[in-house]
């Protein structure tokens, strides 16, 4: 791949002849469509970790997705101005605006768009979503299997909350109205592969981990790839190289998540400060502002503004760190041969670092009681709500079928003429686009646990 081709302000679905803005550039539209649309502003009410709060302020999906954009928009930054300057005498006038200004605003974007796929209740609604359609019923499996292909099944049974971000910001978009630039997409596409051929830890390759679109949005995939030029490892399993700004992307949301998550534990009095501490502040042993770090920690009484001190110090640290490894992996990453994290690159003592932050993690807070009890409400509420609007579709003639699809808002297009798999597609989208609060809601009042009222 090139530098010169892995950017194109081309919009999927449109022709681009509309005004220009001469306040914007491409990306930065790419950004404000999105800061505006319906499914970013539902991520406030999604969770990301822990349950939904009173009193105590948690993350949820929309502030970690702003805050991973912020770290995004530095790695951006700072890579776009190397490769700029590495570059100066090659690259042509509209490469080098590209990468020293406009590098920032793409990652930025493709940051602020990487949960937006992500159904409620966290990483267990994706769980609940798949389950679902594994434990189908034999007669419904049957004729599942028989309606849709191998890889239109595995769309369901292997859901995926990336691949249904890319379907969120292509197909949904496009009628919507909000075109993004193929730069902008490519830039979320974490897995490169369809849904038959991702999960498969076995080709070594860190695409092939999940699946990074659906059947549905193959062709807009291919288009993708072809305006990007990028490399294309296997035609028949769909499986592209990953678009080197994805790593950035990444490294942004690996530094932010962790840090943030054990920020969180400490405000829920999950891990006391002296825990949090621990974890963070041997990174910076040895380090040129070592000794500033740790006088700020004296002289700060509040542990809320020294943790805060910390993060911020950890983060900064992390994302030259990052951007770094970016730099001397250029050749790996233009051929689509890195095949790890860029977090997973970093020096040795940081790497054991992470790496016990995500030990500590795993025990105490991802299998908290909270966190597992907002699991399981995932999976009975999410499960009863594609129990109820898929045997709709799959049986519209009943009386209660036809009373539940009217509650599906028009916007998803339930239509017999559409085919199955379209429509079980629209369920899904109706649904995983749910806030957390909304479908239990919902969920109360079509299976009678709650009556309506009106209001």
């Amino acid at each position: 791949m090139n530098w010169q081709s892995l950017f194109s302000n081309k919009r999927y679905g449109s022709s681009n002849k509309g005004l220009n803005d001469e306040t914007r550039g491409e990306y930065l539209r790419d950004y404000d469509r999105l800061i505006f649309s319906s499914q970013f502003r539902r991520l406030k009410n999604k969770t990301q970790v822990f349950p939904l709060p009173g009193a105590v302020f948690v993350h949820n999906r929309l502030t970690h997705s702003l805050e991973v954009a912020s770290v995004g928009r530095s790695l951006g930054r700072l890579v776009g101005e190397k490769l700029a300057e590495k570059y100066k005498d090659e690259f042509n006038d509209q490469a080098t605006n590209f990468y020293r200004f406009e590098l920032s605003d793409v990652v930025q974007t493709a940051c602020l768009a990487h949960d937006i796929g992500n159904p409620p209740f966290g990483h267990s609604g994706e769980d609940a979503i798949r389950t679902f359609f594994r434990e189908l019923p034999e007669n419904l499996n049957q004729k599942l299997e028989a309606e849709l292909s191998e890889n239109q099944f595995n769309d369901l049974k292997n859901f995926e909350g990336n691949a249904n971000a890319f379907r969120i910001l292509s197909t949904l978009f496009k009628k919507s109205g909000l075109k993004l630039t193929y730069t902008s997409l490519a830039s979320i596409v974490k897995y490169p592969v369809d849904s038959t051929h991702g999960f498969n830890k076995k080709t070594g390759l860190i695409s092939t981990k999940k699946s990074g679109y659906f059947d549905a949005e193959l062709e807009v995939a291919h288009e993708m790839a072809n305006e990007l030029q990028l490399i294309t490892f296997d035609q028949e399993k769909h499986l592209l190289a990953r678009h080197p700004f994805v790593f950035l992307v990444e490294a942004a949301d690996d530094i932010c998540y962790r840090i943030i998550d054990l920020e969180d534990a400490f405000r829920l009095n999950i891990l006391s400060f002296e825990e949090v501490k621990s974890l963070l502040l041997p990174f910076f042993d040895g380090e040129k502002n070592e000794e500033y770090i740790l006088q700020q920690m004296l002289d700060i009484k509040d542990e809320k503004q020294k943790l805060s001190l910390l993060r911020a110090m950890l983060i900064n640290l992390l994302t030259n760190r990052c951007a770094a490894v970016f730099i001397e992996n250029e050749e790996k990453l233009l051929n689509g041969e890195l095949n790890q994290s860029l977090i997973d690159l970093i020096d040795e003592k940081s790497l054991a670092l992470v790496e016990k932050i995500d030990e500590v993690s795993i025990k105490k807070i991802y299998n908290h009681k909270s966190v597992v009890e907002i699991e399981i409400a995932g999976f009975h509420v999410i499960g009863g709500l594609l129990k109820e609007f898929t045997g709709a579709v799959l049986d519209p003639k009943p009386a209660k079928s036809k009373k539940l699809l009217r509650l599906v808002p028009e916007q998803f297009d339930l239509n017999p003429e559409n085919g199955l798999y379209q429509n079980l597609l629209s369920v899904i989208d109706f649904i995983s686009g749910m806030t957390d609060l909304y479908a239990i809601d919902l969920y109360r009042k079509i299976t009678g646990i709650q009556i309506p009222t009106l209001s």
